[in-house]
Formats: C-alpha cells, sequence, structure tokens
C-alpha cells in the first residue's frame, strides 16, 4: 500500500496480519517442520509431526486459528524517519486487535496480574505489546508475533558473571531441558546475550522472527546440543526436540553479562505488512 497512511488503514491492517500470523504459518516455518517430518527416526515422534503438519494445512485452509491458544499479541512497529503519522498510531494497533479478537477470533487472553479479571478484548494496561523503532525512508512495517503462554512460561533469564561465557551453553540447554514437554515441541529457541536485564529479554523474543534456515555456527552447535537431550515432539521422545536457535546480541555493562533464553513452540507465529512508500 503507497500514499497517504490513515488510521483506519492501520486497524484493517492489524487485522488482516492478527489472523494471516493466526491461521498460516511462513514458508520457512513449515519448511523447518517438514524437514524435521523426514529426519525424525521414532515412529510416534513423526506421528506427532504429521498430525501437526496437518493441522498446520487445515488451518490454512479454512482461516481457522492453528492453536486454542492464539497468544497476546507483541507487535514490532518500524516507523520511516520521513513518514508523516498525524493520527493516533498506537490506538490504531490497539483497535486492530479489539476486533481481530471478534473477526478472526482470538481467544480473550488478557488479564490484570493480580486479580485476574479479563479485559475480554485482548488489550489493556500494556497490552498489546507494541516496540518502535525507526529506520530510513517513508514506509511503516508492523509485525505481529502472537505469544501463547505454554511455551513464555518456559523461557528463563540469568544475569551471568561477566567471565562466565562458557556458561551460556549450559544455561540454554538447562532452560530447555527443564521445559520438558510444557512448550509443546520441536520449539524455536530465541536467545538474547547482552544489553540489559530487560534488553536481553527483547533480544530472545527478536530472535524467534529470524528465518528458521539461516543460522550460525554457534546457532547449530545449540541446536545439535538440544536435540542430543532426547525430549523430542511433545516431550514424546525422539531425535527432534527444536527446529531452530538464534542468537541476537548487544554490547553490555562490563561488569554485567544478561542472557535470555525465550522458547517458542512449533507454531512460530508472525506476520508483516508494510504501509505507505512513494506516492
Amino acid at each position: 500500500m503507497t500514499g497517504k497512511i490513515t488510521y483506519e488503514d492501520v486497524a484493517i491492517a492489524t487485522v488482516d496480519i492478527i489472523r494471516e500470523a493466526e491461521t498460516s504459518l511462513s514458508y520457512d516455518v513449515v519448511c523447518a517442520i517438514e524437514n524435521a517430518y523426514n529426519k525424525e527416526g521414532s515412529e510416534i515422534a513423526k506421528a506427532q509431526l504429521a498430525a501437526i503438519l496437518k493441522n498446520i494445512e487445515l488451518s490454512k485452509k479454512q482461516l481457522i486459528p492453528m492453536c486454542q491458544d492464539t497468544g497476546i499479541m507483541v507487535f514490532f512497529v518500524e516507523i520511516g524517519r520521513s513518514l508523516i503519522i498525524d493520527f493516533d498510531l498506537e490506538g490504531a494497533i490497539i483497535e486492530g486487535v479489539r476486533r481481530a479478537t471478534v473477526q478472526v477470533p482470538l481467544r480473550p487472553n488478557a488479564v490484570s496480574p493480580l486479580s485476574r479479571k479479563n479485559s475480554g478484548d485482548n488489550t489493556g494496561a500494556g497490552l498489546p505489546d507494541i516496540n518502535y523503532s525507526f529506520v530510513e525512508g517513508n514506509k511503516l512495517s508492523i509485525t505481529v508475533a502472537p505469544k501463547g503462554a505454554g511455551s513464555e512460561n518456559m523461557s528463563a533469564l540469568r544475569m551471568l558473571n561477566p567471565t562466565e561465557t562458557s556458561k551460556i551453553r549450559e544455561f540454554v540447554l538447562e532452560t530447555v531441558l527443564k521445559a520438558g514437554g510444557m512448550p509443546c515441541p520441536p520449539i524455536v529457541v530465541g536467545v538474547g546475550i547482552g544489553g540489559s536485564f530487560d534488553k536481553s529479554a527483547r533480544l530472545a523474543k527478536q530472535a524467534l522472527l529470524m528465518n528458521m534456515g539461516d543460522m550460525d555456527a554457534f546457532e547449530l552447535e545449540l541446536l545439535n546440543d538440544i536435540n542430543k537431550l532426547g525430549i523430542g515432539t511433545m516431550g514424546m521422545g525422539g531425535n527432534i526436540t527444536a527446529l531452530a536457535v538464534h542468537v541476537k546480541q548487544a554490547h553490555c555493562h562490563t561488569a554485567s553479562l544478561p542472557v535470555a533464553v525465550n522458547i517458542q513452540c512449533w507454531a512460530n507465529r508472525h506476520a508483516t505488512v508494510v504501509l505507505g512508500g512513494e506516492q
């Protein structure tokens, strides 16, 4: 979409990408699951992977969410420095979430942390979680990454001693082993190294958006170590526990080494829309 962007454009686009993310996995994620099926040696795990692939097929065909836990809505918004926005951008995204709750539909998941009262529309204090960054150009890019609780609850963060770089691998493996079958493996593992306490967690979540088939030597080493744990699909054993490991880094304080592990289930859901551009 090019030209002037309006509040309604963003609200409608938000509904569209939420529906896309909830009902259709990106090509790289599907390929990773198909590769896991082809490589898996356990017949029990292979049957589970076949069911997952059938679930993906039916979800896309029937336009229904692929998991009953439709998650909380996490957004990554890139704003072009030359773009002029003369409306409430955050309000438009929130309105899109409210509409998507009815139209997709989404399970109402947003509750007050202490009273546990449900807002009923997946919005509330601090939700949706919207993260902004500025880039070159005059486009607006909005990415949604719905995050379910089963995998999120098994994530972890540790403030390591700055001399303990060798313990990063140990912490990642420990986190995955403790998670076991709870996050519905095969999982995707996002690792954030550096920054600060909160920055490392954000890096780990952003890492989940990286292309599944693009891993460097360190990431592949971690992936191989995780798959040797034998947890397997849905915790039933096998040689595929994780589909991918992605690491994002940031410089940190000389006296600090934050490391965060954000675990995602096989349904690594995300979708992007780009609005604006040359007029």
